[in-house]
């Protein structure tokens, strides 16, 4: 079981829930790679029947079949949910149509008023799923902190858009996994300090989905000529071909681990979806 709940994170929660009656619609950023583990389960509650997007960033890293199984899975509960790239902007604009869209009803109560028929925008994730990043595409300048590290975000903030108001939060996680498979995901893909897990465990796990959904991918990547049942063995196998030696030829299943994890991170293993509906 990891513990991993920071004070800062209990107290946003505490905000997040007395500001949400300032806006009219949350966005909640998640992983493409992991729509459920990079979910916060609290947001279901805290929302209740505010008006919701679910945007699923990093998309251009995820499988694309995958991520519109997903589009389809958050549909069927009743929550919009556009695939995004926040580094690249890809999705800003279906971000904005969607938002319409799904607030017309809250837009045309605004108009029938007199007043400007100008949203709130509450924004909303765990740490390190590119919240920041895509708050800086929807303002169009480097105005929210952004950062590898997981939990740059410390404090509620409002930052004015060309289409809205947007309230920014703190990156929140919930006080304990009662899956260690979440754990596992949000370790995967950077959203937990990495210090935290340890990397050769993570890289036999990653190696396990892998067999199952991307062989191809993990035998043309590493010129591993076929995938057998022990995932310690092609984990040595990968640090062969990678010339991860130490001395006496052993392999640096350390190093291998690393790598590894770093090009799945990073894209160069393919586009890898770790969740699927």
């Amino acid at each position: 079981m990891i513990q991993w709940y920071p004070g800062h994170m209990a107290k946003s929660k505490k905000e997040i829930i007395s500001n949400l009656k300032l806006v009219d619609v949350l966005y909640e950023v998640v992983d493409a790679r992991i729509p459920v583990s990079s979910r916060n389960p609290d947001i279901d509650d805290i929302a209740k029947n505010k008006k919701r997007l679910i945007l699923l960033n990093k998309a251009d890293l995820a499988d694309d079949e995958v991520t519109s199984l997903w589009i389809q899975y958050f549909k069927q509960k009743g929550i919009a949910a556009v695939k995004i790239n926040s580094i690249t902007g890809m999705g800003i604009k279906e971000i904005m149509d969607t938002t319409k869209q799904v607030c017309k009803e809250i837009l045309d109560k605004k108009q029938q008023k007199g007043m400007m028929p100008r949203l709130r925008v509450m924004i909303v994730g765990v740490p390190n799923v590119g919240k920041s990043t895509l708050i800086n595409k929807l303002i169009g300048s480097k105005r929210a902190k952004t950062g590898d590290k997981p939990g740059v975000t410390r404090a509620l903030h409002w930052i004015k858009t060309p289409n809205f108001d947007l309230l920014d939060t703190p990156g929140i996680l919930w006080p304990k996994f009662d899956d260690e498979k979440v754990g596992v995901m949000l370790a995967l893909t950077g959203a937990i300090k990495d210090e935290i897990l340890d990397i050769e465990e993570l890289a036999i796990q990653l190696i396990e989905i892998l067999k199952k959904y991307y062989a191809n991918y993990l035998m043309s990547r590493y010129k591993i000529d076929k995938i057998i049942e022990d995932n310690f063995e092609i984990l040595k196998e990968i640090g062969r071909k990678r010339s991860c030696l130490i001395s006496g030829g052993e392999v640096d299943t350390l190093k291998a681990s690393q790598i590894l994890i770093e090009e799945f991170r990073s894209g160069k293993l393919g586009r890898i979806s770790l969740e699927r509906p």
